[in-house]
């Protein structure tokens, strides 16, 4: 199955966000390279809430770019077999933890307008996906973050606002 074909599949089973949803679904219909970054008019991204084994933190990277504290995540490369697959990759890398879970199922989308490693303005349609750490994990920041820390989910950096609504996603998809 190709990533393109995964993210139909994995699309069509998200519940919730109904018109959202509609609106991926139908960019994957019009765009064979909807996946893919070098997709100009926008790309699908692949993101993960982090968070640690009694999900009371959420780790949060600092984003070099954004210069905003943002969930883990980023661009579905080639060898990706599924969006899950990007999303656990790019937690992996982003954090340098072993042994991270991933939920299959989506639990938020987000688009967004940005100027991505194109150098041209484009939207990222993000899917997101839970992702639980091995108890005691610790992080180790890459490159790719100013900052790297765990965060209590009842004390979050200021501005992040349109986290909260992905928290609260995360938070019902355990209960």
């Amino acid at each position: 199955m190709t990533l393109h074909a995964d993210a139909v599949s994995t699309l069509s089973r998200f519940t919730g966000q109904d018109a959202l949803k509609e609106a991926y679904l139908g960019f994957l219909a019009a765009r064979e390279d909807a996946c893919r970054r070098s997709c100009e008019p926008g790309h699908l991204t692949a993101s993960a809430l982090v968070l640690d084994a009694t999900a009371e933190h959420a780790l949060l990277t600092l984003h070099p770019r954004v210069g905003r504290w943002l969930q883990l995540g980023g661009h579905c490369e080639p060898e990706d077999v599924s969006l899950a697959a990007a999303a656990l990759r790019e937690a992996t890398e982003e954090s340098g933890m072993r042994g991270l879970r991933i939920e299959p199922t989506p639990i938020h989308l987000d688009v967004h307008p940005i100027t991505c490693s194109l150098g041209k303005p484009t939207r990222h349609f993000d899917v997101r996906f839970l992702v639980r750490a091995p108890v005691g994990a610790q992080p180790v920041r890459s490159a790719e973050s100013v900052d790297l820390q765990w965060w209590p989910l009842d004390s979050l950096p200021d501005n992040v606002d349109d986290l909260h609504p992905l928290i609260e996603s995360a938070l019902a998809r355990l209960r």
